[in-house]
């Protein structure tokens, strides 16, 4: 049997953009990716923290250093520029694995640079 456990989140995260006519997804700094232990491609949750929406869409690999995080399509309509997000990945794993596992949690400021990280909930 497995369980679906949070694997790692980007806190409060910053929306620097809002690009309705790109194919729908996230695009996340790839410095603040490697941080959280995300990839390309992978799901994510996305927590409107201004506005209570949530909605799940995929990471999109942003230049590193930028600090942009930036709502895709559809998704662009669920957040403004400003609005602070929690980005939240999760994964598959045994009661044993998840019994040990520490998840990835990065805690940003409002320039989405890296305030702190957390291995506990």
């Amino acid at each position: 049997m497995t369980i679906e456990m949070l694997y790692s989140k980007l806190h409060r995260a910053t929306i620097t953009d809002a690009n309705l006519n790109y194919v729908g997804s996230i695009t996340i700094d790839r410095e603040l990716m490697d941080a959280a232990k995300l990839r390309i491609g992978q799901k994510v949750d996305i927590v409107n923290v201004n506005n209570g929406e949530r909605f799940s869409t995929y990471v999109i690999e942003g230049a590193r250093g930028k600090r942009d995080v930036c709502l895709n399509g559809a998704a662009a309509r669920r957040a403004a520029v400003g609005d602070r997000v929690i980005i939240i990945a999760y994964a598959n794993m045994s009661m044993e694995e998840a019994d040990m596992f520490k998840p990835h949690i990065v805690l940003l400021n409002e320039s989405n640079d890296i305030d702190g990280t957390k291995d506990h909930v």
